[in-house]
């Protein structure tokens, strides 16, 4: 027969447990934490975000709209600055669409199939992110420059690439590399090939297996991924800047427009082309909370690796 502990033990015991729930506990793995310590947390997070974010967007709109809404308009009025708006769409609209190509080929393959140098993809493609922009840049100059690698063989051919539209889409497309392919490769590891394997047993083409399984399957991460490759795309200083040469009228992007007109003391066309990044940053948001929302579970899953 089992031993049993005297009343006196058992008395002790209980009286040594704490007569109140501690202010944390562990509930269900998740930490609970009392109510004002949740406001603290909640009131310090809405802190951050006011003034890293909310008030530089007011400084912008405030400093663009300083002198008048006509002031504002006419900011926009000058050559120079619709040029840059309109190289900043071409290359956005150039970039964009190439990385989307290549992030989808790249993560359909790297998922799907098995291939020597597999690996050294996966790393390449992580590249931008671990190289400076303003080194990215460099790069292009010192092979596509008078005195780069290829400078001569390009002049002989009066091809010019550097501080020229097709310097700037190199160096947009480098930096954006990784948006798409990133977005869709955890999502199709954890897809897995099963669907495919099926359409093609039931003999269904590549093509045809790719356009009705496997894209409809990563339409939203997708989407994502070239939200995020634009915006990127068109606020992208510094590799830009390094490879345009600076050229008003004609290598200026929005950001580089901006720079100068505010070191020209210009302040309020400066901030009026700003506010149309800014502009572009409260659409990308909202794009973005939408397709969090309607592919939520989907984005969810392509971040899980």
């Amino acid at each position: 027969m089992s031993e049993t502990l005297p009343h006196a033990a058992v008395g002790a015991c209980l009286d040594a447990m704490p007569r109140h729930a501690p202010a944390t506990q562990r509930r269900g793995g998740v930490v609970d934490e009392s109510a004002p310590v949740q406001v603290i947390l909640v009131a310090a997070a809405v802190g951050i975000l006011a003034l890293l974010v909310v008030l530089p967007l007011l400084a912008v709109f405030t400093e663009a709209l300083r002198r008048g809404v006509g002031h504002y308009l006419e900011s926009f009025a000058d050559a120079d600055t619709q040029a840059a708006i309109r190289l900043t769409l071409m290359v956005a609209g150039i970039a964009v669409p190439l990385n989307l190509v290549f992030g989808l080929a790249a993560a359909w393959a790297i998922t799907k199939f098995e291939f020597v140098g597999k690996s050294l993809l996966v790393t390449l493609i992580d590249v931008p992110f671990s190289v400076s922009p303003v080194v990215s840049g460099l790069v292009f100059v010192l092979l596509f420059g008078a005195q780069g690698v290829f400078g001569e063989w390009l002049a002989a051919r009066d091809v010019q690439i550097v501080f020229a539209v097709p310097g700037l889409v190199l160096a947009t497309v480098f930096v954006t590399v990784p948006f798409v392919a990133r977005e869709l490769i955890p999502l199709m590891q954890e897809q897995g090939t099963s669907e495919e394997e099926a359409a093609l047993t039931l003999g269904a083409s590549g093509l045809r297996t790719f356009l009705s399984v496997t894209l409809p399957n990563v339409k939203w991460a997708l989407l994502y991924g070239v939200l995020l490759c634009n915006a990127r795309a068109m606020g992208e200083f510094g590799a830009v800047s390094v490879v345009s040469g600076h050229v008003r009228g004609l290598t200026n992007t929005m950001p580089l427009h901006v720079e100068i007109l505010y070191n020209e003391y210009n302040f309020v066309a400066a901030f009026a082309v700003a506010s149309l990044l800014a502009g572009l940053a409260l659409v990308t948001l909202v794009a973005k909370s939408i397709l969090e929302w309607r592919g939520g579970d989907q984005l969810e899953r392509s971040r899980r690796i």
